[in-house]
């Protein structure tokens, strides 16, 4: 039995590429996604703002594949391979991860159980992981500020929303995915575990070099995670693309230009046609 916790095979020393093309999505017949185009490498941060209904957590949703979303046009490829065609679970295996806005409860699956059949989706056996999976996360409980006790509840159970982020961290650094999606992780939780959960992930980004798209409303998760590049999600598609100095841009004047020079540019295009 091996004495120590083996990353993945897509952890540090592999290069890894997330490529969104002329992505176009709805639900219930709403086209809410109109044209992404982003690309996110190992190593990278990459942050997305937007007024409320622009689209965010509708990308998040798609690249995942969330069961009620059409997918109208685009690709979406990791590492060359079309992401849109596979399951969920398939995506996840190929090192997609997604720390929903809204974790939910998981009865009767524990923690370990469910990281322990993760891991085995991702080449990782009973020999590399029995017995060093448990130290690990207790390591990694101490690192995002979650209780150990906690470690021993069914899946997300009875736990308040700010615990459910720094589990879904924790569950994020046993994994060590290639790139993470994540929705809204400063949403729910308080300024010390905001702190706490976004180191975790910066650290990441320097131990196996996570590729990180995170999306957020708030410059405060920013200033953790020191982004590479922001981007501005209005009407379905990126507006804007800056350093971070745009999230700053951004909360003193907010996205009102944006969205009138959005509007513009759909009534032109409807005039168009």
């Amino acid at each position: 039995m091996s004495d120590t916790f083996r990353a993945p095979s897509n952890g540090a020393g592999h290069a890894h590429e997330l490529v969104i093309a002329g992505l176009r999505a709805g639900v219930a017949a709403l086209e809410v996604l109109t044209g992404i185009d982003l690309t996110v490498r190992s190593g990278e941060v990459h942050a997305v703002m937007g007024p409320n209904g622009s689209g965010k957590s509708t990308l998040a949703h798609v690249l995942m594949g969330k069961p009620g979303y059409q997918v109208l046009g685009g690709t979406v490829t990791l590492d060359g391979t079309d992401l849109l065609r596979l399951a969920p679970f398939e995506r996840a295996r190929l090192g997609l991860f997604l720390a929903p806005q809204d974790p939910i409860e998981v009865p009767g699956v524990g923690l370990h159980e469910a990281l322990t059949e993760a891991l085995a989706g991702r080449g990782i056996g009973p020999d590399d992981i029995e017995g060093t999976l448990a130290s690990r996360a207790l390591v990694e409980a101490q690192r995002v500020g979650l209780e150990t006790r906690l470690l021993e509840r069914p899946l997300n159970v009875d736990l308040s929303g700010g615990e459910r982020k720094r589990s879904e961290t924790l569950q994020m650094a046993l994994l060590h995915p290639s790139i993470a999606v994540l929705d809204e992780l400063d949403s729910g939780i308080d300024i010390d575990g905001l702190r706490d959960v976004a180191q975790r992930v910066r650290d990441g980004v320097a131990e196996w070099g996570l590729g990180v798209l995170a999306i957020t409303h708030y410059r405060r998760l920013l200033s953790v995670l020191q982004p590479d590049v922001v981007h501005v999600l209005v009407r379905g598609r990126i507006v804007a693309s800056g350093g971070p100095e745009l999230a700053g841009e951004l909360e003193r004047t907010g996205y009102g230009a944006f969205e009138a020079a959005a509007r513009e540019r759909d009534a032109g295009a409807e005039g168009q046609n």
